[in-house]
């Protein structure tokens, strides 16, 4: 990384659902003190930092996400002390922690909330949140058509008649960010936890927040993420802004050093995610792009070029899975997933990986509708099957109770994982996976390594103008703006992703049922599988070249 780019301009963050991360007490449920105990090995992966998804106090209406203590840690998961530890610990390891900050809304058991419902029709505690009367007779249908993400209304009534909003479950209402009140306060939790030490925030539907004050009907209940009353508010930037200053007041020259904020900010066309990438707002949004493509060469092609017109891999970290989306493994097939890691971390800029991806697990999808927990699950009567089989916990060993997942002393016997472990899930286990050489994780490891010791790659070497030139096939050649670690596509037929990053480095994959010939290089570096006799690159297969 260039010595004039803060940490996380070419950091690889390792996401980590705790509840599904490592268990410490055999309860069934990950918690904060297994991850302390985890992180040798995520320090042997080669990680720069953590993301950890909520560990509030929360009823699980979300999975965490529906917040009822914003500053303290769920009895369930640890302590406040035990996070202290966690962060402390991980800055031994060289790795920094980022937390998940949820604004939209919060818990129907949230104090605040619970004061809002008692305190009835008109009061101060209900300008808190967004409650309005109904509509028709009897004021019996809700305010307006807003759906909720999880199926149904996005509306609930209480028993005095009016009703609440939340996009989300029912057990999540809505903040009104236009009460005073609410800024301030998270105001606060944003300090709060900057001030445990903590190197950044990721922001939770940060395209929402804001709503329309007239709260006018949409004009179709068809989910979409393009601007709406609820969706891309331009009061949300401003909002931002206020935020910016505040990580920007933090030292940059002592641990954990510059403060971060990176967005869920899901868009329906760059020109709606551009203002979210002003200079003052936030530091980082996610890039899905990787998320969104089939497996396609022309498809990837055109998302890597549109994210690199716009801006940097650091300011749109590159990422191929998250705790909403199904598995990589599952999206595309095992060979595509191996070549997508070397895609994931060849790409100029930052990258995310999602607990699990360097093990090659694929979704669990038979999960017994019994044990499912996705509210979108309940809300659409079984219609969405929701996002459990991505949150199975993980594998540790080869065998046992829990495949290691909990630990326990000798004389007592682990609680069933909260979400269940299908029966071949040892195969996928860590102590599985490091004795083998082909393996998924000793690939991220190798790559993880790579990534670090070779200079193109990460930030790369600073250009003096964007390397844009020329590239074969029909999506038209691009770059990084100038200043940054640029690609070059290079002559490749169009179901092929061949691109040279400066000094010496070429990434190349082949997409298409033909052998690819390889470009002309110095060393062969690390591939995702094995190279045909004649040395060409076999269909699904990615590999990183010195020349």
């Amino acid at each position: 990384m260039a010595d004039n780019n803060p940490w996380w301009a070419d950091a690889v963050v390792y996401q980590v659902y705790p509840r599904s991360f490592a268990d410490s007490n055999g309860d069934g449920i990950g918690d904060l003190d297994g991850l302390t105990s985890r992180l040798p090995y995520l320090s042997e992966l080669g990680v720069d930092a953590l993301w950890l998804t909520p560990f509030y106090p929360s009823p699980l209406a979300d999975g965490g996400y529906d917040v009822s203590d914003y500053r303290d840690v769920d009895p369930r998961l640890g302590t406040l002390a035990g996070f202290d530890a966690l962060v402390a610990r991980a800055r031994e390891h060289g790795m920094r922690v980022i937390v998940d900050l949820v604004p939209n809304h919060c818990s129907s058991a949230h104090p605040l909330f619970q004061a809002a419902l008692a305190a009835g029709p008109g009061s101060q505690e209900r300008e808190m949140f967004i409650f309005r009367p109904g509509r028709g007779p009897g004021g019996d249908l809700p305010p307006n058509n807003w759906p909720s993400n999880f199926g149904g209304s996005a509306w609930t009534r209480v028993p005095d008649g009016q009703w609440y909003l939340h996009l989300f479950d029912a057990g999540q209402p809505d903040w009104n960010w236009r009460d005073p009140r609410v800024p301030r306060m998270f105001e606060d939790i944003i300090r709060f936890w900057l001030d445990r030490g903590v190197a950044g925030l990721r922001v939770d539907v940060a395209h929402g927040i804001f709503k329309d004050p007239e709260l006018a009907d949409a004009a179709d209940t068809v989910r979409s993420v393009r601007p709406s009353g609820y969706y891309h508010r331009p009061e949300t930037l401003e909002l931002y802004r206020s935020w910016r200053a505040i990580l920007d007041s933090y030292p940059a020259d002592v641990w954990p050093g510059p403060r971060t904020a990176i967005g869920e900010v899901w868009y329906d066309t760059y020109a709606t995610l551009q203002p979210y990438l002003a200079p003052d707002v936030l530091p980082q949004v996610f890039n899905f792009e990787l998320v969104t493509a089939q497996w396609d060469a022309l498809a990837i092609r055109k998302g890597i070029d549109a994210t690199l017109a716009l801006t940097t891999g650091s300011r749109a970290p590159w990422v191929i899975g998250n705790h909403d989306v199904v598995r990589p493994v599952t999206r595309w097939g095992v060979a595509p997933a191996r070549a997508a890691a070397l895609l994931l971390l060849a790409l100029p800029g930052s990258a995310y990986v999602y607990q699990g991806e360097e093990l090659g697990l694929p979704e669990v999808l038979d999960i017994p509708d019994s044990a499912r927990q996705d509210p979108a699950f309940r809300r659409t009567g079984g219609k969405v099957r929701g996002r459990d089989g991505c949150r199975v916990p993980l594998p540790w060993e080869r065998g046992g109770a829990s495949f290691g997942f909990s630990g326990t002393d000798p004389a007592s016997s682990p609680a069933p994982p909260w979400l269940p472990q299908p029966a071949y899930w040892g195969a996928y286990s860590v102590a599985a996976e490091r004795g083998d050489p082909l393996s998924f994780l000793r690939l991220y490891q190798a790559a993880l390594r790579l990534r670090g010791e070779n200079p193109a790659l990460g930030v790369g070497e600073l250009s003096g103008g964007a390397a844009g030139g020329a590239a074969g096939g029909a999506a038209g050649g691009a770059a990084a703006p100038a200043g940054e670690g640029a690609i070059r596509w290079l002559d490749a037929p169009d179901d092929a992703l061949v691109f040279a990053r400066d000094p010496g480095f070429v990434f190349a994959a082949n997409l298409g049922s033909r052998p690819l010939p390889l470009p002309p290089h110095r060393e062969v570096l690390l591939a995702s599988g094995a190279l045909a006799p004649d040395g060409a690159l076999p269909r699904d297969t990615a590999v990183w070249l010195a020349t």
